[in-house]
């Protein structure tokens, strides 16, 4: 079904998945990671992965499963020290230029990530789509260059600014290393990709068309030279960019964080594109009338054209896992032909 809305058709019902659908809002999420020492080693040993892939697939009717890894496995292959800090997020050793970094044993290195895909696709029914993902190159560079997650990325956009042929290598090197990594999760058995572009809104006009969409429709043409899969952006946060991004970077669907307004996505669908999203993660949070109200906005406006139904971002932690279900019935009533 997923594969299909990618692909340009009206599926009704409409597929649902949420990002982040696996994670710590669930409680038997919260036990398995207390089996691993760290965040990456967690990403990295296939049993632990693929259990938490699965997880939410055995409590609810989501059509598609995105594989449990994380956006910072690529700077980490790529040679950057890489950790996480519980309570704090991650960490990187920062750099400067792509001269610390090397592709010699990146693929050796995420060959975990590729053995979790392939035993998911052998585990997975059929008809749920299973989706493999990367951090757009713009997204990972600000952790990259600052060390850290930030609100405005500073430091990444005075590094672009500053020496922008130095910032071009980070960048060009990134591309390479997440179009090797998008093929191989393909090759493993995922039947749809994600670029997650989640810091696109940090980037003024013409930033975004240096730093986001040319470097992801690099990587869409990359990926298609080698695998015939569809593939959607996310550049979170985009606004009025977004029309920019489905036109030039040539996905094949597009998530929309929830301030797009509806009437815009719509336009959207109208570009070719399949649209998916939009609902507040807050929304999922607080529950009650007020989401079967914002779940029936979404889908009254966008089911007549290829969509997918998700979040505007990844579900929060404080979710209650019955708000999930209530979601997925709801989309699945009001969708139906």
């Amino acid at each position: 079904m997923l594969v299909q809305a990618l692909r340009g058709e009206r599926v009704t019902p409409a597929p649902v998945w949420f990002m982040r659908q696996a994670g710590r809002y669930l409680p038997e999420y919260r036990e398995l990671r207390t089996k691993a020492a760290s965040f990456l080693e967690f990403c990295y040993t296939p049993d632990l992965a693929v259990e938490a892939t699965l997880q939410p697939m055995r409590r609810y009717a989501f059509d598609a499963s995105i594989v449990f890894s994380d956006i910072l496995v690529v700077p980490d292959a790529l040679g950057q020290k890489t950790w996480f800090v519980t309570g704090e997020g991650p960490r990187l050793e920062p750099i400067t230029n792509a001269s610390a970094l090397s592709l010699k044993g990146f693929d050796a290195h995420l060959s975990p990530v590729y053995e979790t895909i392939a035993r998911l696709r052998a585990e997975l029914p059929a008809e749920k789509a299973l989706l493999g993902f990367c951090g757009a190159p713009w997204t990972l560079a600000t952790y990259m260059i600052a060390g850290k997650g930030g609100g405005d990325q500073f430091a990444a956009r005075k590094a672009m600014a500053a020496d922008p042929e130095a910032f071009r290598g980070i960048i060009d090197m990134l591309v390479e290393a997440c179009s090797r990594h998008l093929v191989a999760q393909v090759r493993a058995g995922a039947d749809a990709l994600q670029i997650f572009d989640s810091w696109a809104s940090a980037l003024d006009e013409e930033g975004f068309h240096e730093w986001s969409i040319r470097p992801i429709g690099d990587i869409v043409k990359k990926v298609r030279a080698e695998v015939d899969v569809p593939i959607i952006g996310f550049p979170r946060g985009a606004g009025a960019g977004y029309q920019s991004f489905v036109d030039e970077t040539g996905v094949d669907g597009v998530s929309i964080d929830w301030s797009v307004p509806m009437d815009f996505a719509r336009n959207l669908q109208g570009r070719g594109v399949c649209v998916q999203g939009n609902l507040d993660p807050a929304r999922l949070v607080a529950g009650g009338p007020q989401l079967d109200a914002a779940v029936d906005r979404i889908c009254d406006a966008l089911k007549d054209g290829p969509f997918i139904f998700n979040l505007g971002h990844g579900i929060s932690l404080e979710t209650p896992p019955e708000h999930v279900a209530q979601v997925i019935a709801r989309v699945k009533e009001r969708t139906a032909a």
